[in-house]
């Protein structure tokens, strides 16, 4: 095909103890805009780190222009005309527009180490002018709107004489108008012939802008299709097509009535807009969404670690204020990060210090002086009950595996006595078997009256441990389903859901209709 700029085949892809792309194959012609979409872990991201040189394949072929181009850097990249801007923008805000779109390429007069600043400006004025942006070159960026700063990557990644562009959620921060004016100028670049991969969770958008749509799926290239002959529901039932675990759900009976933590009109600048959700005594709560709907920023907020500018949190019917972690331990909630090792861990103290660490006042004896005794038999007593694999309780927990280091999180908020538990990923890095350890460590807590929120990526996950489940799309609760009425299906359209999806009846909980 002639007008073929992209073809990688057979792409291969491993890390330490997982697969991430496994003989996946993706093209891009010049002049179209093709969306790459796919679940959180799908390979999508991978995909795109492989062809913008930041990640070496370990098998594959891919091809620029019909040529054969080995990619080891992202340099080599941007030398043959392909530029990926991250949804992190790398813009240094206290540079101006041209600095930033020209670092360590400025252009030199006289001896070279003297930088001609009129050049520098006059080179970015041009650029803009060329992609009909109204901006100044010697702006700083922390001037921008966070739109416009998106247009100064792009106008950066076209500096290179780029002619593929890969956006990764261009979209994620900005507002309806800014949107379509992003979107006019991709139509733009189309018609210029550039080629554009387009990375989204927002499924609604692809119609708008895209020509084609491949579609990933646990590090596997499913289909591509063309934008116009494919439905929404079409590309989800692709997306999401895997088998749900063949075990028999694991619910454990459902949870009496009693509300213990009420979270109403909760705000975070953009990021959390109007959460309201209650827990109830002894349930499981599912939180679902794809990446950056804001599911950890609830955590957090709820736990103390990230301040809200309003709303109010209830313990009990009860309202409390909580402004740090340790007042939310105090009201009985505890927090299991999706980074254990980082947030939930000290790597390299022993099981039993890990334990105590967040009840240590428990231990504390005459003047102060620590109770080794009881923290040591208080860490035996969770090694059994939890059935943490290690030596003993004197083990540097840096030396158990994933599935037992989250036991002994576990262990540390069981120590605690917190009553409302929020595990945020909590099979994330860790085996089959000790998922299936984990799943009936929540059942068993839920069947003792504790009250768990769980947010997880993974879908057949949250459809097997939760009674209920919330839905979050950019910061918002877009629906609430019952699990006797969940699907994968429904879960991924409201996570591709830019408003809540509400059924007839306007007083009711956002839903998605049986």
């Amino acid at each position: 095909m002639d007008n073929l700029l992209i073809a990688m085949e057979g792409i291969d892809k491993s890390f330490p103890g997982v697969k991430a792309l496994d003989q996946c194959r993706f093209e891009l012609r010049a002049g179209e805009v093709h969306a790459l979409v796919g679940e959180n872990g799908a390979g999508k991201s991978t995909m795109m780190k492989v062809l913008s040189g930041i990640y070496a394949k370990d098998a594959g072929h891919i091809y620029y222009k019909g040529k054969e181009v080995d990619i080891a850097t992202p340099r080599a990249a941007q030398n043959l005309g392909i530029s990926i801007i991250h949804q992190e923008l790398n813009l240094m805000p206290h540079l101006t527009l041209a600095q930033n779109i020209f670092i360590g390429r400025e252009p030199r007069r006289g001896l070279s180490f003297l930088l001609d600043e009129a050049a520098l400006n006059q080179q970015t004025a041009e650029l803009f002018a060329s992609m009909h942006l109204k901006l100044d070159p010697q702006t700083r960026v922390s001037n921008l709107t966070i739109a416009k700063q998106q247009m100064v990557e792009i106008a950066k990644a076209l500096s290179f004489n780029s002619e593929v562009l890969i956006m990764d959620e261009p979209t994620a921060a900005l507002t309806e108008a800014e949107i379509e004016d992003l979107f006019k100028f991709i139509r733009d670049l189309r018609a210029r012939g550039a080629g554009i991969i387009y990375i989204s969770h927002r499924l609604e958008e692809l119609k708008q802008i895209s020509d084609r749509v491949t579609v990933m799926r646990d590090g596997h290239y499913i289909n591509t299709v063309n934008t116009n002959e494919v439905t929404t529901d079409q590309i989800i039932s692709m997306m999401v097509g895997r088998t749900i675990y063949e075990a028999t759900p694991e619910l454990p009976e459902v949870p009496n009535e009693e509300v213990v933590l009420e979270v109403q009109n909760l705000n975070q600048g953009r990021t959390l807009q109007d959460i309201n959700f209650q827990l109830k005594k002894g349930e499981i709560l599912g939180f679902a969404g794809l990446m950056g709907a804001g599911r950890t920023e609830v955590a957090r907020a709820i736990f103390g670690a990230d301040s809200i500018d309003s709303g109010v949190i209830s313990i009990r019917g009860k309202r409390v204020a909580i402004h740090s972690p340790q007042q939310a331990v105090w009201h009985g909630i505890g927090y299991l990060s999706e980074d254990r090792k980082r947030y939930g861990l000290a790597l390299g103290l022993e099981v039993k210090e890990n334990v105590a660490m967040a009840a240590l006042d428990k231990f504390l004896g005459f003047l102060g002086w620590v109770n080794k005794s009881q923290i040591r038999s208080t860490a035996r007593h969770h090694i059994d009950e939890l059935g943490i694999k290690t030596p003993s309780a004197e083990q540097k927990v840096k030396n158990l595996s994933g599935g037992n280091q989250q036991k002994v999180v576990i262990g540390k908020w069981l120590t605690a006595d917190t009553d409302i538990l929020i595990f945020d990923e909590p099979t994330r890095g860790i085996d089959v078997g000790a998922k299936s350890e984990i799943y009936k460590l929540l059942n068993d807590l839920a069947q003792q009256g504790k009250s768990i929120i769980m947010i997880s990526s993974e879908l057949p996950e949250i459809l097997r441990m939760s009674h209920r489940v919330i839905v979050m799309c950019e910061g918002r609760i877009t629906g609430e389903l019952p699990i006797e009425e969940a699907t994968q299906e429904k879960i991924m359209t409201l996570a591709t859901a830019r408003k809540a999806i509400v059924n007839d009846n306007p007083s009711a909980t956002p839903a998605v209709a049986a």
